[in-house]
C-alpha cells in the first residue's frame, strides 16, 4: 500500500442511562440482533471497561479468565461463561486468535462530527479503506499519536467487528470512529471547522512536515489500498502531502504510512 493507498445514540452497558448524543451524517449502523463477537485479551478488556458497551455474552476459558482477571479485577458489568477453547474455535471459526476470550456485544454508536471535534489532536480520514485489519491498526496508531477521531466512510469500508477490533488492540473503545456517506462533503465541514486537509499522496508535491503546519490543525486523508485518493477526495484537500522517504521505497502499507504521518504531524 502506497501513500496513494499511502465508536450515535449510544447504548447502555447493563446498568445506567445511556447518555445523549446527536445524529451526525455518518452516524454508525443500529446493531444488528444477534450483536457482534469481539475476542483477544485487549478488544476484550478494553470492552469490559468502557461503560459505553451494552454487553450481551461473555466466553472465557479457565485459563483466559484468571488472565483477564489479574487485568481488569472484578466484578465485571457481565457474567462470564465458562467454555473450553476446542468449542470456542467452532464459535469463532478456526485459526482465530481469541487467546481463549470472547465477548458479544452491539456496536459501538458515534457522537456527533462537531462533539468528536471538541477532542484535541488531528483528525484521520479513510477513503474507501477496506482491510479491517488495515483500519484497526489505523485506529490504534491514531490512539498512540493523539488524534481526535477517525472518519470512514458508510460504504466500502469494514463493519466494526472481531478483526478490526483485534488490530486496533483496544483503541476501538478509546476514539471516535465515525461514519459519513460522503467523504467529500466530510472534508468540507472540517474545513469549515478550521481544519487544514491534507492528503497523504506519494506523488504530492509537497513533503509532509509538522513545523511547517504552523500550528494549524489537521486533517490527514488516507487512500484506499491499491487505488488510492479519489478525483473528488483529492481535489477537496487543501494540498496533497507526501512522506520523505531516503531509501527509496516507493510506497508503505497504508496502516504504517499513517503512523509515519501522524508522528510527522505532531512532532
Amino acid at each position: 500500500m502506497d501513500q496513494r493507498d499511502p465508536h450515535r445514540k449510544p447504548k447502555p452497558r447493563h446498568s445506567g442511562p445511556p447518555p445523549q448524543r446527536g445524529r451526525h451524517e455518518g452516524e454508525r449502523r443500529p446493531a444488528a440482533a444477534a450483536g457482534l463477537w469481539l475476542y483477544g485479551m485487549h478488544p476484550v478488556e478494553a470492552a469490559l471497561a468502557n461503560p459505553a458497551r451494552r454487553l450481551r455474552r461473555l466466553v472465557l476459558t479457565e485459563e483466559a479468565e484468571a488472565a483477564l482477571a489479574a487485568r481488569l479485577p472484578k466484578p465485571w458489568a457481565i457474567q462470564a461463561e465458562r467454555i473450553d477453547r476446542d468449542r470456542l474455535d467452532a464459535m469463532l471459526g478456526r485459526g482465530i486468535v481469541h487467546q481463549g476470550m470472547a465477548l458479544q456485544t452491539d456496536p459501538l454508536a458515534s457522537p456527533s462530527l462537531a462533539d468528536a471535534l471538541k477532542r484535541p489532536g488531528p483528525v484521520l480520514v479513510l477513503d474507501q479503506i477496506t482491510d479491517p485489519r488495515n483500519v484497526g491498526a489505523i485506529m490504534r496508531s491514531a490512539q498512540a499519536f493523539g488524534a481526535a477521531l477517525v472518519i470512514a466512510q458508510e460504504r466500502n469500508a469494514p463493519e466494526e467487528g472481531g478483526a478490526l477490533a483485534k488490530a486496533a488492540s483496544g483503541a476501538l473503545e478509546r476514539i471516535p470512529l465515525l461514519r459519513t456517506v460522503n467523504i467529500a462533503r466530510a472534508l468540507i465541514a472540517l474545513k469549515a471547522a478550521d481544519l487544514w486537509v491534507m492528503g497523504l499522496d506519494a506523488a504530492g508535491s509537497t513533503r509532509l512536515s509538522g513545523p511547517s503546519l504552523g500550528g494549524r490543525r489537521a486533517a490527514l486523508v488516507l487512500g484506499a489500498e491499491g487505488e488510492g485518493l479519489r478525483r473528488l477526495t483529492r481535489e477537496t484537500c487543501d494540498e496533497l502531502v507526501s512522506l520523505a522517504m531516503p531509501g527509496g521505497m516507493e510506497s508503505l502499507n497504508v496502516s504504517a504510512a499513517a503512523a509515519v504521518a501522524l508522528y510527522e504531524i505532531i512532532r
